[in-house]
């Protein structure tokens, strides 16, 4: 009887592994980093991050546009502590410098909606798990509320 030969079975996990490749970065997800690079080079962490967000905002297609500059409002009477910045070239929205929520339009990344989302500096902690993200097609009174909520929430 021959001894086993010690490596020749490759456990699930490897053959898995490699029959995934990288295939790499999208176009849009590089373009979200030479943004980061760009603001970070500038300075957008320190300057006038409601210019910025403001200019970001209007070169915004539609609808995506009308809802960004309402969550820029709604962001704002919320939750004054909050200071507008650039963020990967998305609107966002710090407190003492950290990144507490943003917008990413539905065209940032060829989606069917916008996002809102919240960092992991808000404090919206329910139980062991909560929603970071939340998908916006449209913006009415009822989301509007919810979205003023989670704000104050966030930054509480």
């Amino acid at each position: 009887m021959k001894p086993a030969q010690k490596g020749t079975q490759k456990s699930a996990k490897s053959t898995t592994a490699t029959s995934k490749k990288f295939k790499g970065f999208t176009d849009e997800e590089h373009g979200a980093m030479k943004e980061r690079i760009q603001e970070l080079k500038a300075g957008a962490d320190k300057g006038d991050g409601e210019g910025a967000v403001l200019a970001k905002i209007a070169e915004m297609p539609e609808p995506d546009r009308t809802m960004a500059k309402r969550l820029h409002i709604i962001i704002k009477e919320s939750a004054a502590a909050l200071s507008p910045r650039l963020w990967y070239g998305m609107p966002a929205y710090a407190k003492e410098g950290k990144v507490v929520c943003f917008f990413q339009t539905a065209q940032k990344f060829k989606t069917r909606y916008a996002t809102l989302g919240f960092s992991d500096k808000a404090n919206l902690d329910e139980g062991a798990m909560w929603p970071t993200a939340f998908a916006l097609k449209g913006l009415t009174a009822t989301e509007e509320a919810r979205i003023a909520a989670l704000v104050k929430k966030a930054v509480s």
